[in-house]
């Protein structure tokens, strides 16, 4: 069987994400790459997270998007992630139509970094895209909704690694992360950031953004080579 780890991973990070609140009925999506074996793996569309098993999520071919090896469709928003995954090279991918980043999401509003607990994951604003235009929409829609994920990160100088999210405007949130696991857990820390920059909002719209040395202080203590936050891992542990 094509994949057969790497399903396994992708089927135990949607159920995962299942438990996380961020998705209802069938919404939303997890997906995991080898880009060795040139493959990423994907939930299946229209499935309920409680009826997925590994054998149940479907690889598709990185260089050509197409299925392989599987009598079920892949999720209708496959070529999206296949254009990230090119793009960025990130390992795993999570989109869902989570309440509070979906409002920011149609508001084509973005997510400001305002504090610290923001600065922990993302490096900055995590950016809005521009709406598709008609002809966008019309043909190859999914792919080009991935297309205008990666313009907006080229346009505006971001780096994927640092901001590893997006909000797609009028659609919803995408992101992205070393593994699908860890995917999941940015999604869900990007719908407590989003509640919080609602709420923000509401209280204090003009409220002053922060220094950029504390936001660069708290994201490189988790993130780069001079990393310090948490515990070393040793070799047996």
């Amino acid at each position: 069987m094509i994949g057969a780890a790497l399903r396994e991973l992708v089927c135990r990070a949607n159920r995962l994400l299942a438990g996380t609140g961020l998705v209802h009925g069938t919404f939303g999506n997890v997906s995991g790459v080898d880009y060795d074996a040139g493959i990423c793996v994907i939930k299946p569309s229209g499935v309920s997270y409680d009826e997925l098993t590994p054998e149940s999520m479907v690889p598709v071919a990185l260089d050509t998007g197409a299925a392989l090896e599987s009598a079920r469709r892949p999720s209708s928003d496959t070529a999206t992630h296949v254009e990230i995954y090119r793009a960025f090279r990130c390992g795993g991918i999570v989109h869902t139509h989570s309440e509070s980043a979906t409002i920011l999401s149609q508001a084509r509003t973005p997510l400001r970094c305002m504090g610290t607990t923001h600065a922990d994951y993302f490096r900055g604003d995590v950016p809005v895209t521009r709406p598709l235009v008609e002809s966008e929409i019309a043909s190859d829609y999914e792919r080009n909704t991935g297309l205008v994920i990666v313009e907006t990160f080229r346009t505006a100088s971001l780096s994927p690694d640092e901001v590893s999210a997006v909000l797609v405007a009028n659609h919803g949130p995408f992101v992205w992360g070393t593994d699908p696991l860890d995917a999941v857990e940015r999604a869900r820390v990007l719908e407590v950031l989003a509640r919080m920059e609602i709420a923000q909002r509401l209280i204090a719209p003009d409220a002053p953004r922060p220094d950029s040395g504390l936001v660069d202080k708290h994201y490189s203590r988790k993130h780069g080579p001079g990393a310090y936050y948490g515990q070393k891992t040793r070799a047996g542990d």
